[in-house]
């Protein structure tokens, strides 16, 4: 059974609620990587609660990641706005798609405590204002626009447990405070695994399995409007 809403057909799951838009991001080059694995499992494990999944693998769709200058504001943009001259094909794909998603996981390596500059430049050019928040002016504070509730970021790495205690976690500052809470207010999980490099096969199915009961009990049916 489905039914309309906000444009877009969902998934209705009586008595429970509809189903949720989940956007799943991966951004890492090589296919055979552990970053893929997680993804995949991640897809089947919401796939499997009956949530609507849309998968992107931001090499394999060869996203560009450089910010173009019409789209380099910050202020004064209505969301009425956002028909920019370089706002077609994946960029107003993804635009459009975030806007409407209930849930949203990010896949990725720990690269120099930050992400790929793949998923960095998805951030500068899907997360602009009238699509992600809206700010009056600069000093103001940011108005969230999207309606996730909630989003899982799950990172790799390999550098050793002692050092990164030193380190701190620099992506979780990135995701949990310097992002989500401007976008919106979800609920947002975070997983790191490794050192990945010389793991087992016993650590990293360890590490799947934690992965999917993450996301299997993060996210939830959205209640049906009463």
């Amino acid at each position: 059974m489905f039914s309309r809403l906000t444009g877009e057909l969902r998934l209705l799951l009586p008595p429970y609620g509809y189903a949720m838009l989940v956007t799943v991001l991966l951004a890492h080059p090589r296919t055979e990587s552990f970053n893929h694995a997680i993804a995949d499992t991640v897809v089947q494990a919401l796939a499997a609660a009956g949530h609507q999944v849309s998968f992107h693998d931001l090499y394999a769709e060869n996203f560009d990641p450089i910010l173009q200058a019409d789209e380099c504001f910050s202020i004064g943009k209505a969301i009425e706005d956002l028909h920019t001259p370089s706002a077609t094909g994946l960029v107003a794909h993804y635009r459009s798609e975030i806007a409407e998603a209930d849930g949203l996981v990010v896949v990725h390596p720990n690269w120099w405590g930050k992400p790929p500059a793949i998923l960095a430049g998805w951030l500068d050019r899907v997360l602009i204002p009238g699509v992600a928040y809206r700010l009056a002016e600069a000093s103001g504070e940011p108005e969230g626009l999207l309606r996730l509730q909630s989003a899982l970021v799950i990172t790799t790495g390999d550098t050793p447990a002692e050092r990164e205690a030193l380190l701190g976690d620099p992506l979780s500052q990135i995701w949990t405070r310097c992002v989500l809470p401007f976008c919106g207010d979800p609920t947002v999980d975070r997983l790191h695994f490794g050192p990945t490099t010389d793991s087992s096969d016993d650590q990293r199915a360890d590490w799947l399995s934690a992965a999917a009961d993450h996301a299997s009990t993060l996210f939830e049916t959205v209640p049906e409007a009463g």
